[in-house]
Order: C-alpha cells, then sequence, then structure tokens
C-alpha cells in the first residue's frame, strides 16, 4: 500500500466541498441539489465513478469550475469521491445540508476555501481518500478581543441575530 498527499488546485477565493458516495446517480442528484438550494448558483462537479467504464463523470453550471472540478478529481484518483468546486461568492454553508441530503452522498471529507490536501491510499487498482488536511494549523488561542471580531464578522454576514 502505498501513501500519498495529493493538494488541490484552486483559486484562494473559491470554496470547494469534497466528499464520497456511492452511486453513478451522484452526479445529476447533486447537480438537482446544488441548483435548488441556490438558484443561479455557479459550481463545477466531477465524480470518480468506481467501477463499470470507471470513467470521471461531470456536471455543472460553469465550463471553467467544471474543468477545475475535472483536474482535481483526476489529482485524487480515488473511487467514489466527488468534488464541488463553487463559483467565487458562492459558499458551502449554503449548500452543504443539501449536498448531504442526497441520499449516494455516504460522508464529506472537505467543505473549506483553505489550501486543501487529501491523503489518498493506493493498492493495486484501488484508491481511496484516507483524510484531508485543511488549511493551516493554529497560531495560538483567541482572546476577548478576537471573540468579540468572531461574532461581529457572523452577524455582518447575517449568520447570526443581533
Amino acid at each position: 500500500m502505498e501513501l500519498q498527499t495529493v493538494r488541490l488546485e484552486k483559486p484562494d477565493n473559491l470554496n470547494v466541498i469534497l466528499g464520497q458516495s456511492h452511486f453513478i446517480a451522484t452526479v445529476e442528484d447533486l447537480h438537482e441539489a446544488m441548483v435548488r438550494a441556490v438558484p443561479g448558483i455557479k459550481f463545477g462537479l466531477a465524480f470518480c465513478e468506481a467501477s463499470g467504464k470507471r470513467l470521471i463523470r461531470k456536471t455543472g453550471t460553469a465550463p471553467e469550475l467544471i474543468d477545475l472540478a475535472v483536474k482535481n478529481a483526476q489529482a485524487i484518483g480515488a473511487g467514489h469521491s466527488f468534488i464541488i468546486v463553487l463559483g467565487d461568492g458562492f459558499f458551502p454553508i449554503n449548500v452543504l445540508h443539501a449536498v448531504k441530503a442526497c441520499p449516494e452522498v455516504v460522508r464529506i471529507f472537505a467543505a473549506t476555501a483553505n489550501p486543501l490536501s487529501v491523503i489518498v491510499s493506493e493498492q493495486d487498482d484501488q484508491r481511496g481518500i484516507l483524510g484531508v488536511m485543511d488549511g493551516h494549523k493554529p497560531l495560538g488561542v483567541e482572546d476577548e478581543e478576537e471573540v468579540a471580531w468572531r461574532r461581529g464578522l457572523l452577524r455582518q454576514f447575517g449568520y447570526k441575530l443581533g
């Protein structure tokens, strides 16, 4: 068995959702979930088929985001994994519930705009995701000023009231 770390390629301002599912219907069902959750959303989706033709299936609403999702899916190459690349100004918090509610979705590994590395294991003709490294390690612990900043930011974005 061989372990590898695959660093996802994406602009800093874009969010990605990396997950695992179990059925080819994932492609169409996730597409429908995304556009129902946020009308007008821009995204690209790539799904690594684990049996049959074993192709990377793709869909989305923006060709450049579809291409970016496919490029990262090729690098990861893990069966039944999927990656959604969200367009600028679209965020996982707005679609994650719909993605997780999709019957084929088994798990979500990450939903982030941070630098993301995927730890994969390969043996013979199989490859799977063991985990992810999301962002950077902490530099300290928040103080009262940072607590106030965090709370203000959440209210500024409308995620919390008052």
